[in-house]
């Protein structure tokens, strides 16, 4: 019997596939920040999760905050309440940087652009660091498919965050998707080419 794709409701809004291979990550993840990580555990627990998911009845989709709960539930269930805690703090981290990090529309190339960037007439080029604007514009605008894209835009956002800095130019952003698409594309390419 062929099943149909079941697909995630992302919190931005867009729908991807599932991916089986990413709740392991996740509870991979989860493990690794108690000092546990474990394949073989997160693999079992991953099929538990995806085989919930695909056995609900009349249900082809799911949203990321449901997965993710699951998750949790699954980890809690074989006593890695400290994985699920983990992965929770993780996640409110995860938000409470995006809530507080901003980008400013402009091009740093000298000191006086860095000036502007400082100043107070930058105040009205800021807008709310969302990174589903890195992947539309990777799909639509270079034509790269939704996962390498969501893919490229996570390792800019860890960059990002790892910075520490709230406030961004986009000139910086573009730099590291340059950057980091590069590095993903030759990656595929060397995979292609195995």
């Amino acid at each position: 019997m062929m099943r149909t794709q079941l697909k995630v409701i992302k919190a931005d809004g867009s729908l991807e596939e599932y991916s089986h291979t990413k709740v392991m990550g996740t509870i991979n993840n989860a493990l690794c920040r108690i000092g546990q990580a474990d394949v073989y555990i997160a693999e079992q627990l991953a099929e538990v999760v995806t085989y919930f998911l695909y056995h609900r009845q009349n249900r082809r989709t799911a949203t990321s905050s449901e997965i993710f709960s699951m998750i949790k539930v699954a980890l809690s269930a074989v006593s890695y309440d400290e994985a699920a805690i983990g992965i929770s703090e993780h996640h409110f981290e995860r938000r409470l940087k995006r809530s507080r990090t901003e980008v400013v529309s402009i091009d740093i190339q000298e000191l006086t652009d860095a000036e502007l960037f400082a100043g107070s007439e930058a105040a009205d080029r800021r807008c709310r660091w969302d990174k589903s604007r890195i992947v539309e514009d990777l799909v639509t605008k270079y034509g790269l498919r939704t996962p390498t894209a969501r893919t490229i835009a996570s390792m800019v956002e860890e960059k990002i965050f790892n910075t520490g800095i709230n406030l961004v130019p986009s000139s910086l952003i573009k730099q590291l998707v340059l950057g980091d698409t590069a590095a993903v594309l030759r990656a595929q390419k060397q995979l292609q080419t195995a």
